[in-house]
């Protein structure tokens, strides 16, 4: 959802603001009393939407910005949003704040860079504002810091193209609120939507965009590309969130869901690539009625592909390898390299060393992901939900691109997988990619 953003930058070039003004009043600065209470709510809307991932770079103070993000223009640095008067948004008043979330338009009228998802933010209504208000100037330390200077090439640069952006692709936000308020009578569910389309912000990576890089819709009414994943992102393939039985979340239940946000496990899947860092500082702290709520709001969406086959298991890979015949392309590479952990039956092991067999991210039409978690590993962070910490080694530098070209095409063909084969290009192709 956050990470996921060399695609936003595009929005640069066209990008854009200019919305109904904020429904909140410029108030004075709040009372330095603040209820305790406020405050958690404060503190729990910036979990939601995750802040800190964005806003607080490694070896920096926390929300003093300095995060990179790399666009396709350039390089564009977070910005600091702690209290600090002068380096962050000290001077921020709460309409000024609330034009800033829900609107893109920063205190000088100039507009954000669409990297900031205010199209999804417009959704939050006024006492979540201003909660979140109140926690970053009373509850956030001013750092007195500024992130590194933008550096985009002139003349991309160039804010005010923005502003036409804006004015065709951001959403109204009264008009938002309503929409999104209107999808459920269960409350459950309207809460799921809420998080969903609003703090949550999952449409900014999991829904394709147009040729303007506007999201082709922002809630579930808008159509069936809502949540549709299919894009590549940072090397990875972005998965459809919705019940899709092959690449979406249709074999998923509601615990498997709510285990994969809480702890990034769950029998079916681990998290991987952009999306961890998200669980990390985003997911794993949400309240489990809220983690039902999403889950349970995901369940309702329909597949987007219509006519995908429904994955089944078939033992005969799994027969061959426990019989010893690896007369198959990369099944003796499977065997020395990978079945230790995912096992000869693809199953893997729990909530520990994924699954191989049925798993979305195996099955998609694009094998990017599986070439990319091959080639360069990944890790599974400790977490308090989750206290251990699994990692995959990286095979790049001791397996060919062939090598791993015919271990990526035995995992996509075994055990009822059946997907395209994968040539040593395919390889080759994301390895040139820096």
């Amino acid at each position: 959802m956050r990470r996921y953003v060399s695609i936003l930058g595009l929005c640069a070039l066209i990008g854009g603001l200019a919305f109904s003004p904020a429904q909140a009043e410029d108030t004075p600065s709040v009372a330095h009393t603040v209820p305790p209470s406020l405050m958690e709510q404060g503190h729990y809307q910036a979990i939601l939407g995750d802040c800190m991932a964005c806003h607080s770079a490694p070896g920096r103070p926390a929300y003093s910005g300095g995060v990179p993000f790399a666009l396709p223009i350039g390089t564009i640095y977070a910005t600091n949003i702690t209290p600090d008067p002068i380096h962050g948004i000290g001077t921020y008043t709460e309409a000024d704040f609330a034009r800033a979330i829900r609107q893109g338009i920063r205190k000088d009228g100039r507009t954000l860079y669409p990297a900031m998802p205010y199209p999804s933010y417009a959704r939050l209504s006024d006492s979540d504002i201003h909660a979140l208000y109140v926690y970053f100037h009373h509850g956030v330390t001013p750092q007195p810091v500024s992130p590194p200077p933008n550096r985009l090439t002139w003349p991309l640069s160039m804010r005010w193209p923005l502003t036409f952006w804006r004015w065709f692709f951001a959403p109204n936000v009264t008009k938002a609120q309503q929409r999104t308020a209107a999808e459920f009578t269960d409350p459950v569910l309207a809460r799921g939507a809420y998080l969903v389309e609003g703090a949550g912000h999952c449409g900014a990576c999991h829904t394709p965009r147009g040729l303007t890089m506007a999201e082709k819709t922002q809630t579930a009414q808008g159509g069936s590309s809502f949540l549709s994943g299919g894009g590549v992102l940072e090397q990875w393939v972005v998965p459809s969130l919705r019940q899709e039985n092959r690449t979406g979340l249709g074999r998923w239940h509601e615990d498997d869901i709510v285990a994969f946000l809480k702890t990034g496990r769950a029998p079916t899947g681990i998290s991987f690539g952009g999306m961890t860092p998200v669980i990390e500082h985003s997911t794993h702290a949400y309240s489990d009625s809220d983690l039902h709520a999403i889950a349970r709001f995901l369940q309702t969406l329909t597949p987007a592909a219509l006519h995908e086959k429904e994955w089944q298991y078939d033992p005969s890979s799994r027969d061959a390898l426990q019989r010893a015949d690896l007369s198959e392309r990369g099944a003796q590479l499977y065997i020395d390299r990978c079945a230790a952990c995912h096992r000869t039956d693809g199953r893997g092991y729990g909530t520990v060393f994924p699954p191989l067999a049925g798993n979305p991210i195996v099955l998609t039409k694009d094998p990017t992901s599986l070439i990319h978690i091959i080639k360069e590993g990944d890790t599974i962070p400790s977490l308090s939900t989750a206290p251990s910490s699994f990692s995959m080694p990286g095979f790049k530098q001791t397996l060919s691109d062939q090598d791993i070209a015919d271990i990526t095409r035995f995992i996509r063909h075994a055990w009822g997988n059946d997907e395209s084969s994968v040539k040593k290009e395919n390889v080759k192709n994301i390895r040139s990619k820096k």
